[in-house]
């Protein structure tokens, strides 16, 4: 699966490990995150994420 990385600050989400502080399960891919989600460092929206090359 693809990795998205944050515009703002680096973050990377990895669907792999999913984003256990905010109950998002390993597996889960970015497209089928919530659309309140945002990045666990920044608190940027999905929106200021984009596919990592």
């Amino acid at each position: 699966m693809k990795k998205y990385v944050c515009d703002v600050c680096g973050y990377i989400y990895d669907p792999d490990e999913g984003d256990p502080d905010a109950d998002i399960a390993a597996g889960t891919a970015f497209e089928n995150l919530p659309e309140d989600w945002v990045c666990p460092v920044c608190g940027a929206p999905k929106d200021d994420f984009s596919v990592e090359e």
